[in-house]
């Protein structure tokens, strides 16, 4: 007999069991992966922010621009732009910026006191080496051309001097004990200022704080003459000849000394100061920056004939050699003599200008945001020779500004960089996807049309031309596609109103933006309320601007706001006899009355404002409008408004409480001790508080103009049909059912396209809300058409069904 073990029969098990087929896992090929959504930098545009310093490349034609950040922006002709950032502990402000002259290299210093050496030869310029200055802090750097020493100096008065091939510290050292007289016993202050003599390199004139001037021999290594200014130095600079230099000081004068010791200027003048009665000098703000730069009248062979008397336009054969002294030639020369700042102190004088100085004649170049820096733009670096300038490049905080010298009245260079997006603080911006192709053409002919005025821009090319652009790059004059500024359509606010709500410190200034690309509407909000709108025409046009002014009311506002007596929720439009009333709103801004003169672009059609309690200005939230149903929607801090854009008229004007209905999140508070229930409210039969809620409902409508309402009897519910009439404009409305109904149904002539939902319906005592809400509907949206579509809403589930 066979012997049955517990281990065969587990062995018969397992023979009998045969093993499940692995499955096999497809592996999903994925198309997208992770660095596909890695964030890439491309590009930056706009102005820097709080520049700082700049410099240019007479040779190249390159700009480049510090900042206060540590950014780096280098400028060339239209498309090439390129943009760096110092990192580290150098990621500070850029406060010195040089260009070694044609050599595809630059230095800055920062803030942290270290020198850069960067090279531009590539692409993507890089930092190839860095100085740092450990005791002792830069305040100012020149390179002569051609040159590879760097002056560098300091805060204690001491100048060193770095080899630019090896960036590092020669060994020779002016000490500020070494450049003073001997019988000085005050510390000079910090260097301001380094200039080379333009005929004997070797001769450095250093400019002190306190208003020392000195001539150093680099070669014998001694201070070979000194000057003493009665202000401190601002800024020097030498004349062509190398015979003399000017100086501007802290009280707005211009001293000019020659090469040789003298105890006092050979000139000292005050360009913009104004004489007193007692028939002093007025006080003048400091002269920042002055420079230098001579040209040739008309060219030398046009001068060179001019001096001999014979006036040639052409020269085919030399007929002649005529010799000329060179005092015949100078006649000719003329000195620009630029310098920023020098106003007078007063309350009236402005500040922010650029003053060019040729023979007798002054030029104020009045600039539109604070001047930081300028460089006179020449055809030659050379500083021994007439530099032929033709071009001054103006810093200035929120922008760039090129003034040509060769053509009259100093007009501007129009910018082809976008650089005036930041001509004021960015306050909003909108991103749109799929637009239509002849969309951006007609914005650009526009723009185009709209800034290229030959009365104020310059005719001469774009000055800054270095680099190399390809083709297949996007251009710069087509980024700035379009710009028109808002404010232009509002009278100049007298006195702008501060409060605690609405510390409105830009009343123009604007929150949304809302462009829709297919009808090529765009609608604004500004800061004080309004909502703009505004229809893309190619054509120049005059006319009035449609105002409207908008309400929103609700007995919550009542209980915390309380109403004035003489507040009239009534909307209308704004006439030109009430845009400056004060009595009528409480807004600081008024739209300009009128026919205007609108240019070719975006034309205004329709300006709303919005008021809350008390006429309290309210700021919008959020805006919509959609061009197919002809409605523009926006939100509020207290509640929504619906406009009508094609009959200008406005449909919807709810509170937010009204719109939570049952989840209002307000904490309600009892109105008054008087609207408690007492016991004769208490005992009311239901008609008689149906027939009250009847006529607060009459005062309500009365205060819309609204179509024909009626509420009529119904079987189980209570119907109320708007019939279009255009001889009512004041609503009426009659309550018919005695008791309190169970639904309400709601019968609209309108389109599809215009159907209100309402959230929740208000039965009982709240049916006054209802209506109010159904009245503010506007009924001049409804669109007359045969069809009517009739809805029933079932208080019970709170929803909306077919009737």
């Amino acid at each position: 007999m066979k012997k049955f073990t517990f281990k065969g029969v587990l062995d018969g098990f397992r023979q009998t069991v045969q093993p499940q087929a692995i499955r096999q896992e497809h592996e999903i090929q994925e198309t997208l992966k992770a660095e596909n959504f890695a964030v890439r930098k491309t590009f930056r545009h706009g102005f820097p922010y709080s520049p700082t310093a700049f410099a240019f490349d007479p040779v190249q034609k390159l700009l480049a621009i510090g900042d206060k950040a540590g950014n780096l922006r280098i400028l060339g002709r239209p498309g090439v732009d390129a943009y760096v950032k110092h990192e580290g502990e150098s990621a500070c402000a850029v406060i010195l910026v040089e260009f070694i002259v044609n050599d595809g290299a630059l230095v800055t210093v920062t803030a942290d006191d270290t020198l850069h050496l960067w090279s531009i030869r590539q692409k993507v310029p890089v930092v190839i080496q860095s100085l740092k200055f450990q005791r002792e802090r830069v305040t100012c750097i020149h390179l002569p051309v051609q040159s590879k020493w760097l002056y560098v100096g300091t805060e204690k008065g001491n100048i060193h001097v770095v080899n630019i091939d090896t960036f590092a510290l020669s060994g020779y050292v002016i000490n500020w004990n070494k450049a003073i007289e001997v019988v000085r016993a005050t510390h000079p202050g910090a260097v301001i200022a380094l200039c080379d003599n333009p005929l004997d390199a070797n001769k450095l004139l250093m400019g002190y704080e306190s208003g020392l001037l000195v001539l150093w021999d680099l070669k014998g290594k001694f201070a070979e003459i000194r000057w003493q200014a009665a202000e401190p130095v601002k800024s020097i600079a030498w004349h062509y000849e190398g015979k003399y230099f000017v100086s501007s000081h802290t009280d707005g004068t211009i001293c000019s000394w020659p090469t040789r010791p003298i105890p006092k200027p050979q000139s000292l003048v005050c360009p913009h100061a104004k004489t007193n009665k007692d028939g002093a000098l007025e006080k003048c703000k400091a002269i920042y920056k002055v420079d230098l730069k001579a040209t040739v009248t008309g060219g030398e062979l046009q001068t060179l004939f001019n001096v001999y008397g014979r006036p040639c336009q052409h020269i085919s054969i030399i007929t002649m050699v005529v010799v000329i002294m060179p005092h015949a030639l100078s006649v000719a020369r003329e000195t620009y003599t630029i310098f920023s700042g020098g106003m007078p102190t007063d309350k009236g004088s402005k500040s922010n200008c650029i003053t060019v100085m040729v023979g007798k004649t002054t030029t104020v170049l009045e600039m539109e945001h604070a001047v930081v820096d300028f460089i006179i733009l020449c055809e030659k670096p050379w500083t021994c020779e007439t530099q032929e300038p033709y071009a001054i490049a103006v810093l200035l905080q929120y922008d760039l500004v090129l003034i040509d010298l060769l053509t009259s009245g100093f007009p501007c260079f129009e910018s082809p960089y976008p650089m005036d997006l930041h001509e004021s603080p960015v306050t909003c911006c909108t991103y749109l996807t799929d637009c239509p192709s002849d969309l951006v053409p007609a914005l650009y002919s526009v723009g185009r049309t709209t800034t290229s005025k030959k009365n104020v821009f310059s005719e001469r090319e774009w000055p800054i031309s270095g680099g190399e652009w390809s083709p297949a790059s996007c251009s710069y004059s087509e980024i700035v596609l379009y710009k028109f500024k808002t404010a232009k359509f509002f009278e100049k606010p007298k006195n702008l109103t501060h409060s605690s709500d609405n510390n409105v410190e830009f009343p123009f200034a604007i929150q949304i933006i809302y462009l829709c690309s297919e009808s090529r509407r765009l609608c604004v909000a500004g800061s004080m309320g309004q909502v703009m709108l505004f229809k893309f025409r190619k054509v120049e046009s005059h006319s009035n601007i449609f105002v409207l002014e908008i309400p929103i009311f609700s007995d919550y506002f009542d209980d915390i706001y309380g109403t004035s007596p003489e507040f009239d929720f009534t909307p209308h439009q704004v006439q030109k006899s009430e845009s400056s009333d004060s009595d009528k709103a409480d807004a600081v801004i008024n739209v300009k009355s009128g026919p205007l003169r609108i240019p070719p672009g975006f034309h205004p059609q329709l300006f709303c404002f919005t008021f809350g309690p008390n006429k309290k200005i309210v700021q919008v939230t959020s805006l919509s409008v959609n061009s197919s149903y002809g409605l523009m929607a926006y939100g509020t801090e207290y509640g929504l408004v619906v406009i009508d854009i094609i009959q200008k008229n406005y449909l919807l004007s709810v509170a937010c409480p009204d719109l939570y209905g049952g989840q209002d999140p307000y904490s309600r508070t009892p109105k008054s001790p008087k609207r408690l229930e007492s016991k004769d409210e208490q005992s009311r039969s239901p008609s008689s508080d149906q027939k009250l809620l009847g006529l607060q409902m009459q005062g309500y409508v009365k205060s819309f103009p609204t179509r024909m309402l009626t509420i009529h009897k119904g079987c189980d519910h209570a119907d109320i049909d708007l019939q279009q009439n255009t001889n009512i404009y004041e609503g009426h409305i009659e309550l018919q059912k005695k008791e309190c109904v169970d639904g309400l149904s709601l019968r609209y002539i309108l389109n599809m396209e215009h159907i209100y939902v309402f959230r929740k319906v208000l039965l009982g005592k709240d049916l006054k809300k209802f209506g109010m809400i159904c009245l503010t509907l506007k009924i001049s949206l409804i669109r007359s058409i045969p069809n009517p579509v009739i809805f029933k809403f079932n208080s019970s589930s709170n929803t909306v069904m077919d009737y």
